[in-house]
């Protein structure tokens, strides 16, 4: 069976943003922005997973465009932690990649659906 890339790399996403949120709420007593990037980051895995199963050709591209919507929105709650200095340069340049990466390969999914 093939790998499932975005399955994979969203679902270890949202472990990471699992661990950010408990460090932002026992390290730094964040619970706003915290719960925020949570809610988030862990939305773009969950919506990849209903896309698996979508009812129809459009169903799928309407989850997936929700997804890189979810991703784009935890980008905004990454680089606002990092700005106001709840998590610091090192941490910052650790996850953002990530969410990056999630970044491109939803572009590219939502774009090669919707062109076939």
């Amino acid at each position: 069976m093939k790998e499932n890339v975005i399955k994979n790399k969203s679902f270890a996403f949202a472990l990471r943003v699992v661990k950010l949120a408990q460090y932002l709420q026992k390290e730094k007593q964040e619970y706003v922005l915290s719960k925020q990037v949570l809610r988030s980051g862990t939305a773009v895995g969950a919506l990849v997973r209903e896309a698996e199963h979508a009812q129809s050709k459009a169903d799928f591209i309407n989850k997936m465009s929700i997804a890189l919507k979810e991703a784009n929105e935890t980008e905004y709650w990454i680089d606002l932690l990092h700005q106001s200095d709840y998590i610091d340069d090192s941490n910052y340049h650790s996850i953002q990649p990530d969410i990056e990466e999630l970044l491109k390969l939803l572009i590219s999914i939502v774009k090669t659906s919707r062109a076939k």
